[in-house]
């Protein structure tokens, strides 16, 4: 038979039950608090920089809508960051031009260093020391490969060398391909030089991180009818399909059959610790306003 409890037990109980419900609330997009942290990035002081390799596969171009997509969730909207286009390696094989796309996902906020090596970092230089200057951490999320951060971590040095950056800037990559067609020397550097995390292939399900690779279509409609995002998915569908396979470039067969390959996007969820978009669908459950 069922006993009532006191009203100061049920108190206790419910109080209990909050607290433990509020502890598992940081990796989740239900939360307007400013001082809330996404996953192990602080929207109050940290920068992410988005780089992308876009040589020669042209996963990149769905990546960098994908990242776009997740950027402009507005729980996201604290989020400083800055994306680079050209952040290759030492692979062979011809570049993907998107600069329109770039524009498109974010504006203002993006480097081509592709077209120039040099200012690309000179640009992304000053973004970091001043977030660095403002307490921040510097999160890179690498479409590709480890040089042009070693580049940026060289120059910091250079200009800051009581800075630690073994602790303050944070290297996520994935994939070993990308580690392959990183040069020797940069892949060691980064290694030693900042807090590098190699995670699980964001082209696979079921390995500890999102899978973002998928040869079904099915999503493609939504994506390209949504209001806020949908001309990005119909800027990087159009720019995928020229170029995959095209003029010795890779040919990505995910895409070639119509599906979807944003594989690099995977580093975001996880540095967000966004645990309720592991696959393509979830992707756009999640991230579709």
């Amino acid at each position: 038979m069922f006993k009532p409890t006191s009203f100061r037990s049920i108190c206790v109980y419910c109080i209990a039950t909050v607290i433990v419900v509020l502890s598992g609330c940081e990796s989740k997009l239900d939360s307007t608090s400013p001082e809330q942290l996404l996953g192990k990035f602080n929207p109050q002081h940290d920068l992410l920089l988005a780089q992308f390799d876009s040589k020669t596969d042209v996963d990149d171009i769905h990546s960098v809508a994908a990242v776009a997509t997740i950027l402009q969730h507005p729980n996201l909207a604290k989020v400083k960051y800055h994306a680079v286009a050209g952040a290759y390696g030492i692979q062979e094989g011809e570049y993907v031009p998107a600069p329109e796309l770039f524009e498109l996902a974010f504006a203002d906020h993006w480097s081509d260093a592709h077209a120039d090596r040099n200012k690309a970092l000179a640009d992304v230089l000053i973004l970091v020391r001043a977030s660095l200057k403002q307490g921040g951490d510097i999160w890179i999320a690498e479409a590709g490969q480890s040089d042009f951060s070693a580049m940026v971590i060289r120059a910091l040095i250079s200009a800051e060398p009581d800075i630690l950056t073994q602790q303050k800037i944070h290297i996520v990559q994935h994939s070993d391909w990308n580690q392959d067609n990183t040069s020797a020397d940069a892949l060691a550097y980064v290694k030693i030089h900042s807090d590098y995390h190699k995670i699980p292939d964001g082209n696979t399900l079921n390995n500890g991180t999102a899978g973002y690779k998928s040869d079904n279509s099915l999503d493609w409609t939504r994506a390209l009818n949504n209001k806020k995002v949908g001309v990005l998915w119909q800027s990087a569908q159009q720019i995928a399909d020229k170029y995959n396979g095209q003029d010795g470039r890779y040919n990505n067969e995910s895409i070639a059959q119509g599906g979807f390959d944003f594989s690099d996007a995977a580093e975001l969820t996880w540095i967000f610790a966004l645990e309720d978009a592991q696959d393509v669908s979830g992707f756009f459950d999640q991230f579709l306003l």
